[in-house]
């Protein structure tokens, strides 16, 4: 396996109670890469951004999945996240009791003690996270707040991408972070995940729209359908289905 692939799915089949969702996927993805996956309800595009991150209520019953060459098939979710992988969620949830500062230095710490590396007191944390939320241009009063809790979905996305900037993932996962922003909150967001991009890591966009790939030019588009990459091409592609719809593949 090629050094360069940060992600590598080699004829996944998946399913949830019995029922098969991933049926035969495969997927490659390098370092310095942007995918982006599209495709109709129920093709299972969200399901396998679960089963990567490494869900525990759904079964590989067939196949691989490899982040840098190890082989994380049937690893915990935490165990993946240490090596590696950030899921942003679709509809993030709100954990009362918990501050958002505390939960960062708690998830932070903990990738920084599995990889033996040091980890941070609040006061050293306190000026890290100073320095990441600031580029992401969100106000410090939201990290004495507690974790999600009373944020608009532009906040609440924010915070995906401020835990994403934090935890410096090589893969990371964004599960239609697109969903529920208005214009300025897309562009606000999407140039956030531009600015963390660099040469060694990769995006996996999940996205039902276009427009949010006007601001993230993905290497390849891919679509999903019956658990399935049916097709793969540039970002030509999103531009296409959202004139003609998903016939336009056939």
């Amino acid at each position: 396996m090629n050094i360069q692939n940060i992600l590598e799915i080699k004829n996944l089949h998946v399913s949830v109670k019995d029922t098969s969702i991933i049926n035969g996927l495969n997927l490659l993805i390098k370092k310095g890469e942007i995918h982006a996956i599209m495709g109709k309800n129920g093709s299972g595009k969200s399901t396998l951004a679960k089963v990567i991150a490494g869900h525990p209520n759904y079964k590989v019953t067939k196949g691989n999945i490899f982040l840098c060459r190890d082989d994380i098939t049937h690893e915990e979710a935490e165990k993946r996240s240490h090596k590696g992988i950030f899921l942003g969620f679709q509809y993030p949830v709100e954990i009362p009791g918990v501050s958002n500062i505390d939960f960062l230095r708690l998830a932070y710490n903990s990738k920084q003690k599995e990889n033996h590396q040091k980890e941070l007191d609040p006061l050293l944390f306190f000026n890290l996270i100073n320095e990441k939320i600031k580029k992401i241009d969100m106000d410090t009063s939201f990290l004495n707040r507690n974790l999600n809790e009373g944020f608009s979905g532009g906040e609440k996305k924010k915070n995906e991408i401020l835990q994403m900037s934090l935890l410096n993932s090589k893969l990371s996962i964004l599960d239609e972070i697109d969903s529920g922003l208005d214009i300025d909150a897309l562009r606000n967001i999407a140039n956030n995940i531009n600015n963390l991009m660099n040469s060694d890591k990769s995006i996996l966009i999940i996205t039902h729209y276009q427009r949010l790939l006007d601001y993230i030019k993905p290497n390849y588009v891919h679509v999903m359908n019956k658990g399935k990459i049916v097709y793969t091409g540039n970002k030509e592609v999103a531009t296409e289905i959202e004139k003609h719809g998903y016939d336009y593949i056939k």
